[in-house]
This record gives structure tokens, sequence and C-alpha cells, in this order.
């Protein structure tokens, strides 16, 4: 993995909705939706849950799931700790770019 790979800058966009009260980012693409699930603790944004279903996977929909959490969490103030493995992989890989968000 190299450390220093910087965030992806041109991830397929779907639409994406932030629901603010279920704590979550959904992305709906033909009929199905991906969501990201976190926790609010404090002044960190814990990621708890990726999910993309099968039938819509490999089209960047987790990475833009992941990169909206935490575009969320820079704007907000907060750091962020990565709970699902899909997360902690993205986090890793692109470290460079996130160093600054990581609980």
């Amino acid at each position: 993995m190299d450390d220093n790979a910087p965030a992806p800058a041109a991830t397929p966009q779907h639409d994406l909705e932030h629901d603010l009260a279920g704590r979550r980012f959904v992305v709906r693409v033909d009929g199905r939706a991906g969501y990201l699930e976190y926790q609010r603790e404090g002044d960190v944004l814990a990621i708890t849950h990726t999910l993309v279903p099968p039938e819509i996977g490999g089209r960047g929909i987790a990475a833009q799931l992941v990169e909206a959490a935490l575009a969320y969490a820079r704007a907000e103030g907060l750091k962020v700790a990565p709970r699902c493995s899909y997360a902690a992989a993205y986090l890793q890989r692109h470290r460079a770019a996130y160093a600054d968000l990581i609980a």
C-alpha cells in the first residue's frame, strides 16, 4: 500500500443523501441502496458499517460513501474512528489525505 496515495480525484458520483437523524449516508442506484452508518461519540465520528449490495458493486459507491463521511467529519471539526473494515482500509490507502482526521 502506498501511504502517500492521495484521495481519488475521480470517484464516480451517484446521488448521495445524508440521513442525519438516521446517522447514515445512502446512495441509491438501480433501485438498490448502499449505505454507511456512523455514530457520534463526542468529537469523534465512528464509522461502524459500510454496505453496498453486490448488484450495484464495483461502481465506486463504497468509496463515495466513505468520502462523504470524511468530508462531513472535516466540515464539522470531528475526528474519525474507522470501525468497519472497508473504512479502515480506505483510510489506510489514503493516509496522507486524511491523517488529520484519524482519531
